[in-house]
Parts: structure tokens; C-alpha cells; sequence
């Protein structure tokens, strides 16, 4: 289908009704795991490239959504189009995933234009990372039916969705959006209250702040800091959080005991954590570094790796996650 040949009619599709707004990385990630939940998605995106490349995307990621039963068929049972106008997309459907650019005044624009055609009952999640909800709010005459949605890359693939909403929020709606999700096989939580990069992105940007810290000390190489992380704890917080983790450290005696028998060697560490910023000549260096540990490998053929083995990981580790159900399930109409 040209671009030209896309108009509200050709976005007309049938069963649970989904919408992705955003045909990049991301929401064609998110379109691949919502047609294995059973759901027909509508994608808005005016690149005439986006239906080829959600085709590719869909059909990539569909083994891998296989093997983890997420997909329970061979090829997608709900119907895929792709529309250029966003009140096409959004027209009929249940729940809409919002993960377009990040700048403000394009989602806002975007929240503008497509406000008058949601149902009463829509529930609209963006998928921001480094905006927060009250500024996505800023977009909406009612921002009752808009939550944070925040996935972590890529979104077929890593369970967690960070879920938020605030005063604003219309009842129930921080409840239904979690459920849909959970219904995908995602894991979610809540965010209590707001803050910039939300929960995980924050504990990922810490350590990544030390771990450049190491570098420009010259404690250790990008690569062997890597391995570091993936060697080391990083296999530990594949199945459990740091508090619990420190909680058996304790041995019998739990966190209490941990806390009593490392609680200075900690404030050591924190007291001596490095401060940097990615000036650049703190990127020159990591670029530098990555490039020795990564050549002659590709940024697709680390790709294809990484996710081979998360969806080892992910699938050895289902039974410890709580959240997701696992099972696909259409989207309530």
C-alpha cells in the first residue's frame, strides 16, 4: 500500500482495536506485541517507508514472541494497517500507545488533533521517557484517559512497562492500562509520584554515571566494565531486585544483618562516587572504548545477539516476575 493509497477507510479494522502512534523503533516494537495479544492495530506514521518496515519488524520479532509465548499462532490473527492520519488510527480504538518523537510541542500537537475522535472510554499511553506526564497534560483539554506508559527497549521483548498517572487521572484508568498490559505478557508498575526519567531509567543512569566515572579514572577499560555488569550482577538482577539480593547477603539474619555487617563499606563507596558528565571528550572516550570492544560486530548484529539471549533469559526467568500473566488476550472492546 502506497502512502497515497492510505485514507480512514483503509484504517477501518475489526476485534480488539489498538493503536500505535509512532512507526519508529519503539512503536513498531510495541505493534509487534500487540498483534501477538491477539489485538488488529492501526499505526499512524506519515513516513511512506513505515508499513514495509513494521511489516519487517513484526516478522522479526514474531519467533521471538513465539518462543516466549506471547504469539500462540504462526502469524498474526488481528488485522495491521497503517494510516497517515492519526484520528484514522485512533477512531474505534480501546487503547492507544503513543510513541512518537520526543518533543513537547509535536505531542502536543498530536493530543490535539486526535482529542475529539477518542471514545469516552480510550485509554491513551505514551511511551515517554524523558518527558514527564504533567507536561504531556499540558496537550489536552481532559487529560482523564492519558497515563504514562514508559517501556524499556526493546518493547516485545523486556517485560517492564512503568505505569503512571496523578490527580488528573480519570478513576480506574491507571488500573485498565495496567491490566491491558499484563494481558500482553507485560510486567508493570506504579509510580507514585513524578520525577524526571522515572524509576528504572534512574537506577540505570546511576550506575552507567559510575561506571563512566571508572573510565575517566582509568580504573578500567569500557569493555572489562561492561563485562563487569553483564558477568556479574547484572545475572543477579536478571531475577531479583538489589534490596533483595542484599537481603539473602544477610544470610539468616536478612537485610538487618546486611546493613549491620556493610553499612560503612557502603557509605565508603557512595561517599567516593564519581560526578561526570558527557562532555565530549568523556563520548570520544567511550566510543573509543566501545569501538575496540565491539569491531567487527555491527549495531544489527549486536542487536540480533542481545535479543537471542535475553529471550533465553527472559524465558528462564518467567516464573519469578510478577505481573504479567503471560497469556494473550484481546484488548476489551
Amino acid at each position: 500500500m502506497s502512502r497515497s493509497d492510505r485514507n480512514t477507510d483503509s484504517c477501518v479494522v475489526s476485534g480488539g482495536r489498538v493503536a500505535a502512534l509512532g512507526g519508529g523503533l519503539i512503536g513498531r516494537s510495541w505493534t509487534a506485541l500487540f498483534l501477538a495479544a491477539g489485538n488488529s492495530v492501526a499505526v499512524y506514521d506519515p513516513d511512506p517507508a513505515t508499513e514495509a518496515r513494521v511489516k519487517e519488524t513484526v516478522e522479526e520479532a514474531w519467533p521471538v514472541l513465539t518462543a516466549l509465548g506471547l504469539a500462540r499462532t504462526d502469524a498474526p490473527e488481528g488485522e495491521l494497517v497503517v494510516c497517515d492520519d492519526p484520528r484514522a488510527a485512533v477512531e474505534g480504538a480501546a487503547f492507544v500507545q503513543e510513541s512518537i518523537p520526543e518533543r513537547i510541542a509535536l505531542k502536543h500537537e498530536l493530543y490535539r488533533t486526535i482529542e475529539p475522535v477518542l471514545g469516552a472510554d480510550t485509554v491513551v499511553a505514551s511511551s515517554a521517557s524523558g518527558l514527564t506526564l504533567s507536561e504531556l497534560q499540558g496537550g489536552w483539554r481532559d487529560p482523564a484517559g492519558l497515563v504514562l506508559g514508559h517501556p524499556f527497549n526493546p518493547p516485545h521483548l523486556i517485560p517492564l512497562v512503568e505505569v503512571m498517572g496523578n490527580e488528573f487521572t480519570g478513576p480506574g484508568v491507571v488500573a485498565r492500562a495496567r491490566r491491558f498490559y499484563e494481558s500482553a505478557g507485560k510486567v508493570t508498575i506504579e509510580l507514585k509520584r513524578e520525577v524526571p526519567g522515572h524509576v528504572a531509567n534512574r537506577l540505570q543512569a546511576a550506575l552507567w554515571r559510575e561506571a563512566i566515572h571508572l573510565v575517566n579514572e582509568g580504573v578500567a577499560t569500557v569493555s572489562d566494565i561492561d563485562t563487569a555488569v553483564s558477568s556479574g550482577p547484572g545475572l543477579r538482577w536478571a531475577v531479583m531486585g538489589p534490596t533483595s539480593l542484599f537481603h539473602l547477603g544477610g544470610d539468616d539474619g536478612g537485610l538487618a544483618a546486611f546493613c549491620e555487617r556493610y553499612g560503612e563499606s557502603f557509605n565508603r563507596w557512595w561517599d567516593d562516587l564519581g560526578q561526570p558528565h558527557l562532555d565530549q571528550e568523556t563520548t570520544e572516550r567511550l566510543v573509543e572504548g566501545l569501538s575496540s570492544a565491539t569491531d567487527p560486530e555491527g549495531i544489527r548484529d549486536l542487536a540480533v545477539g542481545r535479543d537471542a539471549l535475553l529471550t533465553a533469559v527472559i524465558a528462564a526467568t518467567h516464573g519469578r516476575r510478577s505481573g504479567g500473566t503471560g497469556t494473550s488476550t484481546r484488548v476489551a472492546e
